[in-house]
């Protein structure tokens, strides 16, 4: 095989092969270029990640009214849960007001009604709100409740998350300077161990909040409302005008709004919200292309206005990176998908620029993401020992979901604003063994990750054969991360409505487990 690919033909067919190596090669340098910027911004936030934790002012001396939001569709496994912990959470009672949201088309409603009365007979001001037809998603339910809230204040939990007792006391103080327009609280995961994914899932997260919004705060930059597990001023809500539906990432979208209107954000890491990871790779991928998408989406709609804005220049610079982070995800696959040509380009380009190329992947590209990742693991406590482990899985998670964000990224290009994919949840960390009630892959699900890594394996086979080292890195990590989401998402495509999820605490299983460093 090595002699076949190596040999050159003549003439015209030599030329016109000759040219397509060299065009190639200069993709590749432009890719690798392109990815070296986005992960050198790496750089600037690990620089910027010494904790600035705001002041909470003392508590008012007269609390402010709020109203808590739970936008809910087809959450029976989890509504009883998130209603009761709204209902738990310790704050004036003649000043809190409760809003279900419900736009489920299943039993949801009937157990969200039940606990509605439950609570409502103990004295909670509580409602269940339905609509007639589902406009606008999530923003849309935000929109209609705030039109009967009573609340000054918002907040906003998802159905799967747990906020602790003492959320509202600890984040409305902040309210006091009258700058703030919305508090995020940090997430934290109620099912991190149950398997490989969800210990990957958490170490992204954890970096995403303990390194990013610290250093975007600590800058004054902008940094966003993660949708859930913060609080709101009206105000600024409607100052800003209002929830819209015309991204898939509407609280990224009222985010830059709001603070572009002049509205500061506050990010406390000292209020933690745990919350269900996705326990299957489909859930997970869905949930990634939406949160891709609407990015995307929010860049296109957004960073014209930010760059017409008399910002300053590191303001306008850590938003591009921020809304467009996810370009990364089609770069890394074109470049990905050249590295053959340039493997074949041997007598097009001397070695040391072809060393220097495939060097460059590893220290300029994946260095950084992993030392990013590595800090964000030490901020939230993980011992040294345990790093390279948790690394390495995050790494290998996210290269291989590359083809499920590149289509998002490309589909966030297009016109059309696409279907808002909600995230199945199944009680994860509560239940021992986790229903999937909701199905969320399809019959084709895992199997463009599997081709491609059948490819990249014989890929691999064929530059240890020749000798070609310096590419077997970038080739492992792309086997292991296409094999691991290829396999686990077909797996999700031949499981039925209903059957358990992996038991708990044993990680990888039923699933291609990433190398432990």
């Amino acid at each position: 095989m090595s002699a076949s690919l190596s040999s050159t033909p003549s003439g015209f067919l030599g030329s016109l092969l000759a040219a397509l190596q060299g065009a190639a090669v200069v993709g590749y340098a432009v890719c690798q270029a392109a990815l070296v910027m986005y992960a050198s911004h790496r750089w600037g936030l690990l620089w910027m990640r010494r904790p600035l934790r705001p002041e909470t002012p003392p508590a008012p001396e007269a609390w402010p009214r709020v109203t808590v939001q739970l936008p809910l569709y087809n959450e029976r496994l989890v509504v009883e849960r998130a209603i009761d912990a709204a209902a738990a959470l310790d704050y004036p009672r003649e000043r809190l007001q409760i809003q279900v949201l419900d736009d489920s088309t299943d039993d949801t409603s009937s157990h969200a009604a039940a606990a509605v009365r439950r609570h409502r007979a103990r004295g909670l001001d509580i409602v269940h709100l339905r609509r007639e037809r589902r406009e606008g998603y999530k923003a849309g339910a935000l929109a209609a409740g705030l039109a009967r809230a009573s609340g000054s204040l918002v907040a906003v939990f998802d159905a799967d998350f747990v906020p602790p007792p003492e959320f509202l006391r600890r984040l409305v103080p902040h309210f006091a300077d009258a700058g703030v327009g919305m508090v995020q609280a940090r997430w934290t995961h109620l099912n991190r161990d149950r398997s490989a994914l969800t210990s990957a899932e958490a170490v992204l997260l954890d970096a995403h909040f303990l390194l990013e919004h610290t250093a975007r705060m600590r800058r004054g930059l902008f940094l966003n409302f993660n949708g859930t597990a913060g609080i709101w001023r009206r105000d600024c809500i409607e100052d800003a005008g209002g929830w819209s539906s015309d991204t898939l990432t509407e609280d990224l979208d009222l985010s830059y709004r709001a603070q572009l209107a002049g509205w500061r954000f506050v990010f406390d890491d000292r209020v933690a919200v745990p919350a269900e990871l996705p326990g299957e790779m489909e859930a997970f991928k869905s949930q990634q292309r939406r949160w891709t998408k609407g990015s995307i989406q929010t860049a296109r709609k957004l960073l014209p206005e930010v760059w017409r804005r008399p910002l300053p220049a590191g303001v306008k610079r850590e938003a591009f990176f921020h809304l467009t982070s996810n370009v990364a995800y089609p770069l890394l696959l074109v470049l990905s998908l050249l590295l053959l040509p340039v493997m074949l380009a041997r007598s097009l380009v001397p070695a040391w620029a072809v060393w220097t190329l495939h060097a460059g992947v590893l220290l300029f590209g994946i260095v950084p993401v992993a030392l990013f990742l590595a800090a964000g693991q030490r901020a939230a406590g993980a011992s040294w020992r345990a790093l390279p482990r948790h690394v390495a899985g995050a790494l290998v998670l996210g290269v291989g979901l590359s083809v499920n964000n590149a289509r998002a990224v490309l589909e966030g290009l297009g016109s059309g604003l696409g279907d808002w994919e909600r995230t199945p949840k199944t009680g994860d960390g509560v239940r021992e063994r986790p229903l999937r009630a909701y199905p969320a892959a399809h019959r084709a699900a895992g199997r463009g990750e599997l081709v491609l890594a059948l490819y990249f394996a014989s890929l691999l086979a064929w530059a240890a054969a020749a000798g070609q080292w310096r590419a077997v890195p970038f080739l492992l990590l792309l086997v292991s991360g296409f094999t691991w989401v290829g396999a686990a998402s077909r797996q999700d495509s031949r499981r039925s409505p209903g059957t358990p999820l992996s038991p708990l605490h044993r990680p990888g299983a039923g699933t291609f487990a990433p190398p432990r460093g």
